[in-house]
């Protein structure tokens, strides 16, 4: 799915970076974020696909990043 939207940490479980798209939904990169990308608010436009995952972060949708390019 593409996607665009805005860069948030979320200051759970010892912190993380996930995405806001601009449809309202949550997700979480599981392979996480380049660190050229880790600022917040930062718009971006993504390509994700969904995964099933278990984990303890209970925010969003687990995906993979394939493809992520700023605004």
């Amino acid at each position: 799915m593409n996607i665009t939207g805005k860069m948030t940490y979320v200051n759970l479980s010892g912190g993380f970076w996930g995405i806001e798209g601009d449809d309202g939904q949550k997700y979480h990169p599981v392979d996480g974020i380049p660190e050229a990308y880790k600022k917040e608010g930062k718009r971006v436009k993504v390509k994700l696909s969904p995964v099933q995952s278990f984990g303890i972060f209970m925010w969003g949708q687990d995906v993979n990043l394939e493809t992520i390019d700023q605004l």
